[in-house]
């Protein structure tokens, strides 16, 4: 007996875009029938590409693009490498020598014999990690890279290195405008967006909520302060500590860090050991792989942080947001173009700033629902999947259709 839930279809999103955005995305869909598109990353899970592309896919799928999804395979010095260079590229340091190049491009060359995408219509490669990939294919399709990373502050050597194969793509996808680099490929700009049927986003009744945290001894007797996020130096863990213990001293609360490591982020793990000395009795430090437990922490929430001090979006953030719960995040990257300060959350600065945002916010109940209300009709009617697949879908119409994407650079 088959156990499956159906799929969710573009028909489900009805309630949420209308009947007609519906209608426009499948006429777009159409000129497309039984097209075939890969999606290459580095992981399954762990982080906002792996969510993303799990729902994306599917999506894809549902309008009749025969949409997979390949994940990169290596060994630990070579996610060590693509980890620093992930960070080097959000304005960290990096030692670019010889060897780290060969272990690089070696591992990708590896991957690229293994994964057949060469007869695809269109070829999406996401982020640093597989980057190289498109040297090893005589193309037939449109190759897309789509840059997820945070680029205000790249590092350039490590930019330049990477510019010859950036520039063999025919289109790059950065998050923001202020991203945009000097590059002779053409440039687009999508914002991320998040699935509302899936197990993160779906919605809970209070008994589904008070097990989740019952089954994790997640005290509720005070208001939840909570971030959820990988553990990543960039999301500024310590941060959220430190501005926790300094708005304790004014309002009672416990506060929740949520995260998981991923499989290519070797530093995850030293991060979440550095955190477990700030555990106590008030302050949870938990590494779990439960999209439920996330949802009902965001759902539950006095106040959700995103405190990150580089982020290429934050899809946390849309996600607390879509759940009626006030968000307080790092003034960075894509954060900034989902929080309009003071009206559907908090931007900040500073531990400073954040600890005043926690104490207003945990007093102030008809703020936070007010603020909630905003958030959630934000991501209503801007950061839904349904946009985030039309923007693909105009894009493979232009490469069908012969148009210039030069044309569109400024989209």
């Amino acid at each position: 007996m088959s156990r499956h839930q159906p799929l969710i279809q573009i028909e489900d999103y009805a309630p949420f875009i209308g009947a007609a955005a519906v209608e426009r995305i499948r006429e777009k869909a159409r000129p497309l029938q039984d097209s075939h598109v890969a999606h290459v990353n580095s992981t399954y899970y762990g982080g906002g590409v792996a969510m993303l592309l799990d729902s994306l896919t599917l999506l894809m799928n549902s309008v009749g693009i025969k949409t997979g999804w390949r994940t990169i395979q290596g060994a630990p010095d070579f996610f060590g490498i693509t980890k620093r260079m992930h960070n080097a590229l959000q304005g960290g340091d990096f030692n670019l020598t010889e060897m780290k190049m060969q272990i690089y491009e070696d591992v990708v060359y590896k991957n690229a014999l293994r994964n057949h995408v060469e007869r695809h219509d269109f070829v999406i490669i996401h982020d640093p990690q597989p980057l190289p990939m498109i040297t090893h294919y005589e193309k037939r399709g449109a190759w897309i890279w789509h840059c997820h990373v945070d680029l205000s502050n790249r590092n350039k050597e490590l930019w330049s290195y990477l510019i010859p194969f950036i520039e063999r793509y025919d289109s790059v996808i950065f998050s923001i405008k202020e991203y945009r680099q000097n590059l002779k490929t053409p440039q687009l700009f999508f914002l991320p967006a998040i699935d509302p049927f899936s197990i993160t986003n779906k919605e809970l009744t209070d008994d589904e909520i008070a097990e989740r945290l019952n089954h994790h001894e997640i005290p509720t007797d005070l208001p939840l302060v909570v971030q959820i996020s990988r553990f990543d130096r960039w999301k500024d863990p310590e941060g959220v500590v430190e501005a926790y213990k300094l708005a304790r001293r004014e309002v009672e609360c416990t506060l929740v860090l949520l995260g998981n490591i991923a499989t290519d982020d070797p530093e995850g793990q030293q991060v979440y050991e550095s955190l477990l000395s700030s555990q106590g009795e008030r302050i949870r430090i938990l590494s779990r792989e439960d999209t439920a437990l996330v949802n009902a922490l965001q759902r539950r929430a006095a106040v959700v942080l995103q405190k990150s001090i580089r982020e290429g979006f934050g899809l946390t953030v849309a996600e607390a947001m879509w759940k009626g719960t006030p968000v307080i995040g790092g003034n960075v990257g894509g954060i900034r173009y989902q929080i309009e300060d003071g009206v559907n959350g908090f931007l900040v600065s500073s531990v400073e700033e954040a600890a005043k945002r926690i104490v207003q916010l945990t007093r102030d109940e008809k703020l936070r629902r007010q603020m909630g209300k905003r958030a959630r009709e934000t991501v209503r009617e801007r950061f839904l999947l349904t946009r985030l697949l039309e923007q693909y879908l105009d894009l493979f119409n232009s490469f069908e259709t012969g148009h210039r994407l030069r044309n569109q650079s400024n989209v």
